[in-house]
């Protein structure tokens, strides 16, 4: 069973749109768009488990150039 969340992303400077394409080409991410409001992007990962997620984000997500913080909120249902 995949375990899939919810990546709240803040970027440094004026950088949205191209994080959220940058991550949209990661396996994993299922889908990233920049947003109006407190973040920036927000992306839909899904990983095999709770161990290859922390790895799509630490590596994938949060080692995207002008990625600057993230908040993961995993799905429940």
């Amino acid at each position: 069973m995949s375990v899939k969340a919810y990546v709240l992303i803040n970027v440094s400077g004026e950088k949205a749109k191209k994080v959220a394409e940058t991550l949209s080409g990661i396996k994993g991410v299922s889908n990233a768009h920049a947003v109006t409001g407190p973040y920036d992007v927000i992306a839909m990962v899904e990983a095999e488990d709770l161990e290859a997620m922390g790895d799509l984000i630490l590596v994938g997500v949060r080692g995207t150039p002008g990625v600057s913080n993230t908040l993961t909120s995993v799905a429940v249902d």
